[in-house]
């Protein structure tokens, strides 16, 4: 019986190699993994659907269900979960030495609807006293000039974009003191190359986010699956056996880190990585599924409602097919 052939664009993750190797293989699916940085499958997916599942951003695939046709539909799948405080950026002359420095100031955001930017402006707002809309953003490519947003927005008035010239850059606009901090996925060069002209907001970024945990148990999530909704309309199983095939792949990566014989990655102290990460979060540190990301779920939602992104509030159980809300048992 032949399988239906499924092309997932996905990054060459350690708890996705199995499924990009062929050793996982999700039931009734011939899957065709596609390894491409990030920006290459958000870009790929959003504006021209080239796959019938992709990682995706949460933040655009959130803005993505109040589009008409609701193109997507997720798995609660999380390739990418960071901790941001280590992602604010500061031009050293700017006067920033604590987060309520930032209100009114000029903030990059490469793109203001990106889930890392979304994600530190929420927690500024919670934490920190840094209203959204107490900050001009200016979007733009960070390192390459003429970097668009993604995804069409609308968003109120009380909050203030600008984007920045045709040839500048918000990393080299950063050191040069145009703008005075940058909310950002990646580091920019200037941070290495500018001869301490941009910083860190939080250099003590390991111990604030341990901190941000230990108050709050969010690991903030980055990225979720998504299939395509024609795709999925037609073949709703899709959804279960997809959602398993990353489970089971990424159970494998956790055998994979216990193991001592050889280590399975290049870093000399694994072990010892290892076992900080499940003293402070547990032994699913990463944990995939509904219940277990319910309220990490729901603070970010509120956050892209707050933010203007979205045009109301949604629920948690609103992002995912719903056969992956719930599972059997024996």
């Amino acid at each position: 019986m032949s399988k239906l052939r499924i092309t997932l664009g996905c990054w060459n993750y350690d708890r996705t190699r199995a499924l990009a190797e062929g050793r996982i293989q999700p039931d009734g699916i011939d899957l065709n993994y596609i390894s491409m940085p990030v920006e290459e499958t958000f870009f790929r997916m959003l504006r021209h659907r080239e796959f019938e599942a992709a990682e995706m951003s949460l933040s655009s695939y959130t803005v993505s269900l109040f589009s008409e046709d609701k193109p997507f539909i997720a798995i609660p799948v999380f390739p990418s979960r960071f901790f941001r405080h280590s992602c604010i950026y500061v031009n050293a002359a700017s006067g920033i030495r604590a987060p309520g420095d930032l209100v009114g100031k000029r903030v990059g955001n490469p793109e203001y609807q990106m889930t890392a930017p979304a994600w530190i402006r929420g927690i500024l707002s919670d934490e920190h006293g840094v209203p959204v809309n107490s900050v001009t953003y200016f979007t733009g490519g960070e390192e390459e000039p003429g970097r668009p947003e993604k995804i069409k927005l609308d968003l109120p008035r009380d909050i203030h974009i600008e984007r920045i010239g045709e040839r500048q850059t918000l990393s080299a606009m950063l050191a040069a003191g145009e703008i005075d901090a940058l909310y950002t996925a990646r580091t920019p060069s200037s941070y290495v190359t500018g001869g301490g002209r941009v910083k860190r907001l939080f250099e003590n970024y390991v111990e604030v986010e341990k901190d941000y945990f230990r108050r709050t148990r969010m690991f903030p999530i980055m990225h979720t699956v998504v299939i395509r909704r024609d795709v999925y309309e037609k073949n709703p199983w899709v959804a279960q056996s997809l959602y398993k095939a990353f489970c089971a792949a990424q159970q494998e990566t956790y055998r994979d880190l216990e193991e001592t014989g050889a280590l399975k990655t290049m870093l000399p102290w694994a072990m010892a990585h290892l076992e900080e990460a499940r003293g402070e979060l547990g032994e699913d540190f990463w944990p995939y599924g509904f219940e277990k990301n319910r309220d990490t779920l729901a603070t970010f939602l509120r956050y892209s409602f707050e933010q203007g992104l979205s045009k109301k509030q949604l629920q948690p159980e609103d992002l995912f097919a719903p056969e992956t809300l719930e599972s059997f048992k024996i």
